[in-house]
């Protein structure tokens, strides 16, 4: 990234101010702000989350809104209730408080000298999804919106449950929350009162997993704040960015169906981050593309961002396997409409251990196949949502398709490239009342390298709808359909295509409570793929180089340390993988605070017990400076049986070498078609 302060507008900035809801909470804002703001008015930009604007966002924050604000934008970002320097306890995400919030913060910045009362909210993951959840209220002044790495269905697509299977992800976000959740505000800010305020959220904010495991269908709970219970309620146009390594991207293309707003969509082979700062790479200019998005809407300039293509996407090559890239080799491409008319569908019959070419190519012996996978399925699976800041993508697939059945296609013989939603229709029985399907569609190179493409996972128990689970008739044929991930990738020729179905897929998703043997009645199953002609218009499509403000002074004290550790204790017959996150000791110059962030989760399973599977995360978090120092560490534990989910929970607070607050939390919640 080019970090440059050669802006058109010289910036003022505004470490702390606060804004009065009216309850009479004050929550907390920092400010970037066009130097001749006050005397000519600008449109103002909204960022909105619990990530502590004072230090864990610092260097983004900087980064981006020093940049917009110096192209003649005020922008502003304010800490959640109960987060950061803000009052009051944050207890869930996305709540009506939230949301009532949100529409208080965009009122005051209408009253603002310095603001022309047009504004544009931005975000990525939680601030994604709050823009278009407060999009959807319609707000006076709210004009634009740009959602990054968010979901319009919070049940469906999103770190809790994919495909009504219930994601470790859910314990990892859990855990990010809880170890957030109890940050102390910064004394320098909100002076002698940070203490109160501390002891307020420790006690207040609560064990976020316990809440999201009483929802396992999609209920009312899961409802609220999932703009896709009516998309016509969004009436401000819509940008919606995301990337192929991130959890969230389906969403863009309902989006881009459904919305009867102005929308654009942009995907690249991005994890969970901004795409300035995109990995894997090529990270683009995703600041100058905002302001063309900003300009447009919020100044009334023709900057051409209208006449781009409804959806701009990176188009995959195919790489041998690994758990991090640093960049991904492909091409833009670019489509006015979604769904394209220009995907056409190739249907593979299914045959024992083969992808067909067409009907007429299938073999009818042996169609039926039975399968029942080992719990090691999915120790290579890697995050749902990579955050690449650890080798957090799946390896190498063969290491997974030897617990099971694998579909191959013949080599191919000219490049297929597919643009969308792979979709498999099986016709299965289990011989459990509970059961679930793991699929995934790889990439097999000619030295027999699998690279995984896309994957769905499906709880069969939720076939007819995820609100409404019904138990499996054990031997009972089903037709179920299965969609997968969207994605964009190229096969080269000589390639083969492998399909590969798994009865679970620990630990990146819990598995049924038995063992289950699934049967495969071939004759009647299909892949449908997606397939994309090349175009020569994709050619034409460019972005910069990502540019930014630049960041604050960071010393690195100590080293942050990423990895993912596969433990196989053979004696034992006890396999573990070990996920460490440790950001090392850092210290912001400007605000002298020295911070500490520390995680590692472990996911254990024994032999074939489906009893004994066990996740735990530890965190720990610190902040120093002359005079001040705190230290929190939380615990969480999540194991089950047949028929309940066992939780413990745990939570220590330190002021020096002192412990000033400790609880605990055990509880078991039921199982519910899980």
């Amino acid at each position: 990234m080019r970090y440059t302060d050669s802006l058109p507008s010289r910036v003022k900035e505004v470490e702390h101010t606060l804004i009065t809801m009216a309850d009479g909470v004050k929550l907390a804002a920092r400010l970037w702000l066009p130097e001749n703001a006050e005397e000519q008015p600008v449109p103002a930009l909204l960022e909105y989350i619990p990530y502590r604007k004072r230090d864990l966002t610092r260097v983004r924050d900087n980064v981006t809104h020093g940049y917009l604000a110096g192209h003649g934008y005020a922008c502003i970002r304010v800490d959640l209730r109960g987060s950061g320097d803000s009052e009051g306890i944050l207890v869930d995400q996305y709540r009506r408080q939230e949301m009532e919030d949100g529409l208080a913060i965009i009122k005051w910045l209408c009253q603002q000298p310095w603001c022309n009362e047009r504004i544009g909210m931005m975000g990525i993951s939680w601030g994604g999804f709050n823009s278009l959840q407060i999009a959807a209220l319609q707000p006076p002044g709210l004009q634009a919106i740009i959602s990054t790495c968010s979901t319009d269905d919070l049940y469906l697509d999103n770190m809790h449950y994919m495909g009504g299977c219930l994601l470790t992800d859910n314990l990892s976000e859990s855990t990010t929350m809880f170890s957030v959740n109890s940050c102390p505000p910064d004394p320098q800010l909100v002076g002698d009162r940070w203490r109160h305020m501390w002891f307020e959220r420790l006690a207040g904010s609560g064990l976020w997993l316990d809440t999201w495991l009483r929802h396992q269908r999609r209920d009312a709970y899961w409802r609220h704040g999932s703009v896709c219970e009516d998309y016509a309620a969004i009436r401000c146009p819509v940008m919606a960015v995301g990337g192929w390594s991130d959890g969230y991207t389906n969403a863009i293309f309902r989006l881009l169906e459904h919305l009867t707003v102005p929308c654009r969509g942009l995907i690249g082979p991005w994890g969970h981050r901004y795409p300035h700062f995109g990995s894997p790479g090529p990270a683009i200019g995703f600041l100058q593309e905002s302001l063309r998005w900003w300009d447009y809407w919020l100044k009334d300039r023709d900057t051409g961002i209208m006449d781009e293509p409804l959806l701009r996407a990176w188009m995959q090559e195919s790489v041998p396997p690994t758990s991090r890239y640093q960049h991904r080799p492909g091409r833009w491409i670019a489509e006015k409409q979604w769904p394209s008319p220009r995907i056409k569908w190739h249907t593979y019959p299914l045959a024992p251990n083969r992808l067909a070419r067409d009907a007429a190519s299938r073999r009818r012996r042996q169609t039926i196949q039975t399968l029942q996978s080992p719990l090691s399925v999915g120790l290579f699976a890697g995050k749902w949502c990579s955050y690449t800041a650890a080798p957090d993508l799946p390896h190498d697939q063969r290491q997974e398709d030897g617990g099971a059945l694998v579909y191959d296609s013949a080599p191919l013989e000219k490049n297929l490239e597919i643009l969308g939603a792979p979709v498999l229709d099986l016709n299965l029985s289990a011989n459990r009342a509970a059961a679930m399907v793991a699929v995934r569609l790889s990439d097999v190179a000619p030295d027999d390298k699998a690279t995984r493409v896309t994957y769905a996972l499906f709880n069969l128990c939720h076939r007819n709808g995820h609100a409404h689970p019904e138990p499996l008739e054990p031997e009972r044929s089903y037709h179920v359909r299965i969609v997968l991930n969207h994605i964009a990738q190229q096969f080269p020729a000589g390639h083969r295509l492998r399909l590969s179905l798994s009865t679970s897929y620990w630990p990146l998703a819990w598995p049924p409570p038995e063992e289950v043997r699934l049967t495969i009645h071939t004759e009647q199953c299909t892949l449908q793929l997606p397939v994309r002609p090349p175009q020569g218009a994709d050619n034409a499509i460019r972005f910069a180089e990502p540019e930014g403000a630049p960041p604050p002074a960071i010393e690195q004290r100590t080293l942050p340390h990423h990895n993912w550790l596969v433990h196989r204790d053979l004696a034992q017959d006890i396999s573990t993988l070990e996920v460490v996150k440790d950001e090392g000791l850092y210290h912001i110059k400007d605000i002298d605070l020295e911070i500490g962030d520390r995680t590692r989760e472990y996911y254990t399973y024994q032999g074939s017990d489906f009893t004994s599977l066990r996740a735990e995360t530890a965190t720990e978090r610190s902040f120093r400076r002359p005079g001040w120092s705190i230290r929190t560490t939380t615990r969480t534990v999540l194991t089950s049986d047949s028929g309940n989910f066992y939780l413990h929970g745990q939570l220590d607070a330190y002021e020096g070498d002192q412990r000033v607050y400790s609880q605990n939390w055990r509880t078991s919640i039921p199982r519910d078609g899980i």
